[in-house]
C-alpha cells in the first residue's frame, strides 16, 4: 500500500506539472520549467499562504525530477538512541527535569548526566548548558554565580511532577492541576503581558516561573517545559535583551539544538550545521531587521532559493523558516512547531543540514532565519 500511495502521489504531481508547465517543458526542458516555476514564485510577494503553497509545489517538482533521473536518495536512518534515564519524583520542588531541580548544584547535575555538549549565552545573561547523547535525553540547564541551577528546559519526555503532569498531559489537565496561569509578569513598576494564544501557559510555582508549552497538532499535549527561578527572571529587566556580547550566536546555536532535539523525538536523523549557509541565513535576518520587514522574499524580489544560489549553496531541496518577536530561541522554536508549514520543514526527513541566522532590529527585537538544505 505505501508503494501504491507513492505511485499515485507521483502521478498527481506529474499531472499538475504537465497541466501548468507542459508547454514550457516541450520547448525548454527541465531547465526552462524550473526557471518558470521560480519566476512564478517571485511574482507572488505578500501572501505567506500562497508562497508556502507554491514552494511546496516547487519542492514536489524537484522530488519528481530526482525520481525520474534516479537521483532521489532514501533518508539516512535515525540514530537508534540512548536509554532513557529512570525518572524519580521531585524531592524539593514541584517539577524536575532529568532528575534535576532548580537549586541543585552543578556538580550533582554532571554526576547524573553526560558531559555538557555546548554552552551559549541566553536572554537572561547566563549560559544555557546543553546535555544530550546525540540529542537523545536532551535538556538545558542554566546556573547562577554560585553554580546552582537557576533554569531548566526540555522538549523531551524527561519531566516528573508532584501534580502528575507529564508529556502525555493535555492543556485541560495542566490547568486542572495548576489552576489559572499568569496573565502578566511584574518587573518593578512594569507589567509585561503574557500573550500566548493558548500555545503555552506560565505559572509561578515554588518561586519559579514554570512555562508549559503545548503541541496544537497533537491534541494540545505538553511538548516542552521551561523553568526559570524568580530571581533569574527578575534580573532580566526588559522584554527584549540588549543584544551586546554573545547573545546572537547563543540564540543561533540554541535554535539549532532545539530543532535536532525535536527531530529525534519524531524518529528523524539529526541535521549537521552548515557554515556556508549560515551567511545566507544571517544576511536575510539582518536585511529584515535593518529594513523593518518580515518576508521570505526580500526587497530585491529574491526568494530563499535565489539567495542560496547567489551564495553558491548547492541544493536539491531546500526550505526556510522565519520568526520574529519572540524573546528567545525557545519561544521561537515552539511557535514554529505550532505552525504547520514551519513544522513540516523542521520534521522533513530528507533534509541534511541546517543553518540559523539571528539579527536584532528596533528595540532589540530578534529576527530568526532557519535555512534547511539537502545537497
Amino acid at each position: 500500500m505505501p508503494k501504491l500511495r507513492n505511485i499515485i502521489a507521483l502521478l498527481l504531481i506529474a499531472w499538475g506539472f504537465w497541466h501548468f508547465y507542459g508547454e514550457d517543458f516541450q520547448h525548454s526542458g527541465f531547465t526552462g520549467v524550473y526557471e518558470e516555476i521560480s519566476t512564478d514564485i517571485n511574482n507572488i510577494r505578500q501572501d505567506p499562504t500562497v508562497i508556502a503553497t507554491i514552494e511546496s509545489i516547487n519542492q514536489g517538482f524537484q522530488d519528481l525530477v530526482g525520481n525520474i533521473k534516479g537521483e532521489q536518495e532514501a533518508p539516512q536512518s535515525a540514530d537508534p538512541g540512548a536509554e532513557k534515564p529512570h525518572l524519580e519524583a521531585p524531592e524539593d520542588q514541584s517539577f524536575s527535569i532529568h532528575n534535576v531541580e532548580i537549586g541543585d548544584d552543578r556538580s550533582k547535575v554532571e554526576e547524573i548526566t553526560e558531559e555538557p555538549q555546548r554552552s551559549t549565552v541566553n536572554e537572561y545573561g547566563v549560559e544555557w548548558v546543553t546535555y544530550h547523547e546525540n540529542y537523545h535525553n536532551f535538556f538545558m540547564a542554566a546556573f547562577d554565580e554560585e553554580g546552582k541551577v537557576a533554569g531548566l528546559y526540555t522538549n523531551q519526555d524527561l519531566l516528573t511532577s508532584e501534580d502528575g503532569i507529564a508529556f502525555d498531559s493535555n492543556r485541560d489537565a495542566v490547568l486542572s492541576a495548576l489552576g489559572d496561569p499568569l496573565t502578566a509578569i511584574r518587573k518593578g513598576a512594569i507589567r509585561y503581558q503574557i500573550q500566548s494564544d493558548e500555545e503555552y501557559d506560565t505559572f509561578l510555582i515554588d518561586e519559579n516561573y514554570v512555562t508549559i508549552f503545548y503541541d496544537k497538532h497533537e491534541n494540545n499535549t505538553v511538548t516542552a517545559v521551561q523553568i526559570i527561578s524568580e530571581e533569574l527572571e527578575q534580573q532580566k529587566n526588559a522584554y527584549y535583551t540588549d543584544p551586546g556580547g554573545e547573545l546572537k550566536e547563543g540564540l543561533e546555536y540554541q535554535l539549532f539544538d532545539l530543532t535536532n532535539a525535536v527531530r529525534v523525538v519524531h524518529g528523524l536523523p539529526v541535521l549537521e550545521w552548515n557554515e556556508p549557509l549560515q551567511k545566507t541565513a544571517e544576511e536575510h535576518s539582518s536585511d529584515m531587521a535593518e529594513n523593518n520587514y518580515f518576508s521570505h522574499t526580500n526587497l530585491d524580489g529574491q526568494s530563499p532559493f535565489d539567495r542560496m544560489a547567489e551564495d553558491d549553496i548547492a541544493f536539491r531541496t531546500a526550505g526556510e523558516n522565519l520568526a520574529t518577536g519572540q524573546p528567545s530561541s525557545i519561544f521561537a522554536h515552539e511557535g514554529l512547531m505550532n505552525s504547520m508549514g514551519h513544522r513540516e520543514n523542521i520534521l522533513q526527513a530528507n533534509y541534511e543540514t541546517l543553518a540559523v541566522g539571528v539579527s536584532f532590529g528596533e528595540n532589540n527585537r530578534p529576527y530568526y532565519t532557519e535555512n534547511f538544505v539537502t545537497e
